[in-house]
């Protein structure tokens, strides 16, 4: 099997300009280029170029996978979307243990950006997605709205990185998690994307969600703007000012940013208070926790599992009963289709013979059944081909003295 890499970049908050998009095709004469991407799949060779280093001078985003299990997401944010205490706690280096591969999650400031990282790499080659498939292209679709939800200050796919190196052996048993985000129960569909690409273990995120909190608080059921007011009025007026001055100033992105996540901080905050979360947990506390979880999700799949099988046999009963109610008819398809004479004429004959053959027995009328087989062979009986198939299948039985 060839190597399969796929690359894709992407333009969010300002289009690549000409001069921009000469630059990219000097390296590459196959990638598809437009003034918002760049994508390109090579089987033999490798992308010319850094995708660090074209996220931080060209593009917001980037995808990356290979046949061989490695796979990435680079974002690009405006610096300070989060205060750095915020992305260090979930990005911070541990007592590091054996890693599989160098790091699963990690944040850097380059100029006026912060570019975050998130990868995975399967060793152990037991993934189908990786080595059956030409695992990247709609991954960019799926994993772009994550970069919107943190510059609104969603911190989940941040909480999710730091999964990441937890499975990627990062981190040891007794260190402590950083900050339980609220609504990791309930993850957006770009979150959801973003677990399936990290191959994040679901019962160990859904043991870290236990400590999550609803992304509502009780209170905040009336308007939006009724969750602005008690923040607003303890705002400082220079605060205000400074804000207003961005506006004024054509930085309205910048001023949302960070009136949001200043907000969002003083709510997070409040949060915890009134609803008296728990403590940060370490590593051991959450892992106690998995089995739990794995034998609830394991019993809801075999529960859907036997369901899905019940269904199945309900449609399989009510199709054999059609065959019976029509009788006369199915087998006029079988003489119908042996006259063909053709090798898939023989095996969709076959196929409604065994049908056949199960509603009958199902009805307790196989003596039915092996009369109108040998009706059907009176016509059909020196066909090599057809007899081979009713040989194997048992369907021929010698006439009674």
């Amino acid at each position: 099997m060839s190597e399969y890499q796929y690359y894709e970049f992407a333009c969010v908050d300002q289009l690549l300009t000409a001069t921009q998009q000469a630059e990219l095709r000097s390296f590459s004469t196959r990638a598809t280029i437009t003034a918002s991407s760049f994508v390109n799949e090579y089987h033999w060779g490798n992308l010319k170029g850094d995708p660090l280093e074209w996220v931080q001078q060209y593009f917001d985003a980037h995808v990356y996978s290979s046949n061989w299990g490695s796979c990435r997401l680079l974002l690009r944010l405006p610096r300070g979307t989060f205060d750095a205490a915020t992305i260090r706690d979930y990005v911070k280096a541990g007592r590091r243990r054996r890693s599989r591969f160098e790091k699963a999650f990690e944040a850097m400031d380059v100029d006026d950006w912060c570019l975050l990282d998130w990868s995975f790499n399967d060793d152990s080659g037991e993934h189908v997605r990786f080595s059956e498939e030409m695992d990247g292209a709609g991954w960019m679709t799926r994993l772009l709205p994550v970069r919107d939800e943190l510059l609104g200050g969603d911190a989940r796919p941040l909480y999710l990185g730091w999964l990441a190196r937890l499975a990627n052996d990062e981190l040891h048993d007794d260190e402590i998690e950083p900050p339980v985000p609220a609504g990791l129960q309930a993850l957006t569909p770009a979150q959801v994307a973003l677990a399936e690409f990290l191959m994040l273990d679901a019962d160990w995120l859904a043991a870290a969600a236990e400590a999550s909190p609803s992304l509502l608080a009780p209170e905040s059921s009336g308007s939006e703007d009724s969750r602005f007011d008690p923040w607003l009025r303890e705002l400082p007026v220079e605060e205000m000012r400074a804000k207003l001055r961005m506006l004024l100033q054509g930085r309205s992105r910048e001023a949302e940013r960070t009136l949001r996540n200043a907000f969002l901080k003083w709510e997070n905050g409040r949060n915890a208070k009134q609803l008296n979360l728990p403590g940060r947990r370490r590593i051991s506390e959450i892992g106690s926790r998995v089995a739990s979880h794995r034998a609830i999700r394991e019993r809801r799949e075999q529960e859907a599992r036997q369901a899905a099988e019940a269904r199945r046999r309900e449609e399989r009963t009510r199709y054999l009963t059609s065959l019976l109610e029509q009788e006369d008819t199915a087998w006029s398809g079988i003489d119908a289709q042996l006259r063909r004479t053709t090798g898939s004429a023989y095996d969709q004959a076959f196929q409604k013979l065994q049908d056949l053959a199960e509603a009958y027995e199902n009805a307790r009328r196989d003596a039915v059944f092996r009369r109108r087989l040998a009706q059907l062979m009176s016509s059909h009986g020196k066909r090599g081909a057809w007899l081979a198939r009713l040989q194997k299948a048992g369907y021929l039985w010698q006439p009674k003295s």
